[in-house]
C-alpha cells in the first residue's frame, strides 16, 4: 500500500518538472522570436550599416586625361593603362611565403620591403609603388597576398619625348598638370572621376561589384598649332648648332604668318619627359617664352619702318653715316666700318648702327617706342602659358637722347624669342600684327593693322638685301626661295653689365618673300670659338630650318635655284 503514494510523488514532481522545462522552453523560443523580430524591425537598419561598413567601398573609377596632339593628329601626350600597388598592413602576414615574389614584381628589394611594411604597422593604407605595368600588376593580383591591393590608374607618355618637352610639359604621378600646356590646360585636360561600390571580403579583397554610382567622364582633347614635322627638324637643327659652337642655350621658333599660330617651337637644353630621374631643373625653361634677350640689329627694320611712316623720309632717302662713328652726349657709337652714304635699304643692308640713329634722332621722340609696342613689344603675348614673360620696353623722354638712339639698333630693351618671331610677322603680312597662338586655330585669326598698307612690303624688300651679296647674312640663302631677314649679335649681360667677351647670335627672317608665309627666328646664346655673330652662326641654321620647312609645307619656289655663295656674314 506503501509503493502507491511513492509513486504518485515521483509521478508529480516528474510531471512539474517538465513544465519547468516546457516553460523554459517557452522563454527561450519567446526571447528567440522577440530577437529576430527586433533584427528584422528595429535593429535591422543599424545592422545593415554596420555591415555595409565593414564590406562595402566606395571605389574610384579614374578618368582618362585627354590627349594632346599637333596640328596634324600626331600624339604628343597620351595616357595609358598602369595600376597602383597598395596594403593595409593590418592583414599582411609577414612570414607570407610569396613576399619574395611580390618584392621581385615590385622591383624592390625584399628587405627594403620588409620594412616598409613594418614601419607602417599601424596604418591602414600604404602605398607600394604607383604606376607598375598591366603584367606586373595582373601578377601581383594572382598571388593572393591578404592585404595586397591593386587599383586602375594611368600614366603620361610623351611620344615626342624631349622634342616637344618644353611647349608639352608633362604631369605628376597623380596626372595632375605640372609644367607647359599641361598645366595651362590642366582643368580642360583633366576629367571627372567616377565611383562605384564594390563588396570586400576581409582581407580587402574584391568579391563583387554591386552598381555605379557616377561614370567618369573623359578629359577633353588638346590640339597644339605646331607641326610635328617643324618641330623634329628644328629640334635636330638646334641641337647640332648648339653642340658645334659648344653654345650655352638655343632658340628656334617658327609662326605662320597667315595666323599667328607657332608651328614650332624647341629648345636647348632638354630633357626627356618619360624618365625625369636626372633632370636637371634649367632644362625645365621654356627658353623661347621665359628667357629675355636685347635684340640688337634685328629691331632695325622697325626703325626704318618708323622712320618711313613719318612721312619724313622715302626708300631712297640718302643718310650720312660717314665716318663711321658719332657722338651722342656722352656715348659713341660706331659702325663695323665706315659705310659713306647710306640710303635706307643701304642701312639694313649694312646694319648701320650710325645710319639707324640718325634716322631716330630726326623723328618724334615717341615714334619708335609707339611702334615697338604695337609689334607686341614689352607686353604678354596672351598665350596662357605658364611662366611667360613680357620683356622689357621702356617709356622714353624726349630728353632721354642716348636711350632713344641706343634703342633705335636694338639695346636698352629686352624680348623673348617668341616676342621678335611675332615682331617680323606686320613685315610678311604687309603691316597687319596677328596674336600668336599655341592652340591650332580653325577659324583664324583677327589682326590688327600696325602699319599702313604698302610699307610692310618695302621694308621685306629691304630686309631681302641682307641675304644679297653686300649683305651681312648671306649664308642665309635658300637655294629656289627668296627669303628675308636680319642678323643680330648683341653682348651678353652679366651682373656688372654687358660681357665684352660673350654674345648672343640672332636671326630672324621670313620666308618665302613672294609670298610669306613663315617668320622664324633662331637664337644662339654664348657661342665659343671663332664664329659668334648672327650671320656666322645663326643664319646658317635659318636657311636649313626655312628650307625644310618650305619643303615640309610644300611652299613652290619662287626663284630658279642659285648656288650658295659660301661667304661668312657678320
Amino acid at each position: 500500500m506503501s509503493d502507491k503514494p511513492e509513486a504518485a510523488q515521483i509521478q508529480a514532481a516528474s510531471s512539474w518538472r517538465m513544465w519547468i522545462v516546457f516553460a523554459l522552453l517557452c522563454v527561450a523560443v519567446g526571447f528567440i522570436l522577440t530577437k529576430l523580430f527586433s533584427l528584422y524591425s528595429t535593429d535591422q537598419a543599424f545592422l545593415q550599416n554596420q555591415g555595409d561598413a565593414r564590406t562595402i567601398r566606395t571605389m574610384l573609377i579614374p578618368a582618362h586625361r585627354g590627349v594632346i596632339t599637333d596640328r596634324n593628329g600626331e600624339p604628343l601626350a597620351v595616357s595609358a593603362p598602369v595600376a597602383s600597388i597598395w596594403v593595409d598592413p593590418k592583414f599582411i602576414d609577414m612570414q607570407h611565403p610569396h613576399l619574395n615574389r611580390l618584392s621581385q614584381l615590385l622591383e624592390m628589394p625584399h628587405g627594403s620591403l620588409i620594412e616598409r611594411l613594418s614601419n607602417n604597422a599601424e596604418r591602414r593604407f600604404v602605398y607600394l609603388r604607383r604606376q607598375v605595368t598591366p603584367e606586373a600588376a595582373e601578377g601581383i593580383r594572382l598571388l593572393g597576398i591578404p592585404g595586397v591591393n591593386v587599383d586602375r590608374e594611368y600614366r603620361r607618355f610623351y611620344p615626342a619625348g624631349e622634342v616637344a618637352a618644353h611647349l608639352v610639359g608633362f604631369t605628376n604621378v597623380d596626372g595632375e598638370g605640372q609644367e607647359g600646356m599641361e598645366l595651362a590646360f590642366n582643368d580642360w585636360l583633366t576629367g571627372e572621376h567616377g565611383s562605384k561600390l564594390v563588396m570586400r571580403d576581409r582581407v580587402g579583397r574584391t568579391i563583387r561589384h554591386i552598381r555605379s554610382i557616377q561614370d567618369a567622364e573623359q578629359g577633353n582633347e588638346l590640339q597644339l598649332s605646331i607641326d610635328l614635322r617643324l618641330q623634329y627638324m628644328a629640334y635636330r637643327e638646334l641641337k647640332a648648332v648648339v653642340e658645334a659652337h659648344q653654345a650655352d642655350a638655343g632658340s628656334i621658333v617658327i609662326l605662320d604668318t597667315e595666323t599667328g599660330e607657332v608651328l614650332a617651337m624647341v629648345n636647348q637644353p632638354s630633357y626627356n619627359p618619360n624618365d625625369r630621374t636626372r633632370l636637371e631643373p634649367a632644362a625645365l625653361r621654356n627658353r623661347a617664352m621665359t628667357d629675355l634677350f636685347e635684340p640688337g640689329s634685328t629691331v632695325k627694320p622697325m626703325t626704318v619702318a618708323a622712320a618711313l611712316m613719318s612721312g619724313k623720309f622715302t626708300p631712297d632717302t640718302v643718310i650720312k653715316t660717314s665716318p663711321g662713328v658719332m657722338r651722342v652726349r656722352s656715348a659713341t657709337i660706331r659702325d663695323f666700318r665706315n659705310y659713306g652714304d647710306l640710303s635706307l635699304t643701304g642701312i639694313i643692308t649694312k646694319s648701320s648702327n650710325v645710319g639707324t640713329v640718325r634716322l631716330v634722332m630726326d623723328m618724334e621722340h615717341d615714334r619708335l617706342p609707339n611702334l615697338l609696342r604695337n609689334f607686341g613689344f614689352g607686353q604678354m603675348s596672351h598665350t596662357g602659358f605658364p611662366g611667360e614673360r613680357s620683356g622689357h620696353l621702356p617709356d622714353l623722354r624726349e630728353r632721354q637722347v642716348i636711350e632713344r638712339a641706343t634703342m633705335s639698333y636694338g639695346y636698352g630693351i629686352s624680348v623673348t624669342p617668341l616676342q621678335l618671331a611675332q615682331s617680323y610677322v606686320p613685315f610678311a603680312s604687309d603691316g597687319i600684327f596677328y596674336p600668336v597662338s599655341l592652340v591650332k586655330n580653325e577659324q583664324g585669326s583677327q589682326g590688327v593693322r600696325v602699319m599702313p598698307p604698302g610699307i610692310g612690303n618695302e621694308v621685306l624688300k629691304m630686309m631681302e638685301t641682307v641675304i644679297g651679296p653686300e649683305g651681312t647674312a648671306r649664308r642665309a640663302a635658300v637655294e629656289g626661295y627668296r627669303v628675308a631677314g636680319k642678323t643680330g649679335t648683341a653682348h651678353r649681360i652679366g651682373s656688372g653689365g654687358y660681357n665684352r667677351e660673350e654674345y648672343t647670335a640672332f636671326f630672324a627672317g621670313v620666308a618665302p618673300v613672294s609670298d610669306p608665309r613663315l617668320a622664324i627666328v633662331v637664337i644662339v646664346d654664348n657661342p665659343k670659338g671663332r664664329e659668334i655673330y648672327g650671320g656666322e652662326v645663326a643664319a646658317p641654321v635659318f636657311a636649313r630650318v626655312a628650307a625644310g620647312s618650305m619643303r615640309l609645307l610644300n611652299l613652290d619656289p619662287d626663284r630658279w635655284p642659285e648656288p650658295k655663295t659660301q661667304v661668312a656674314g657678320r
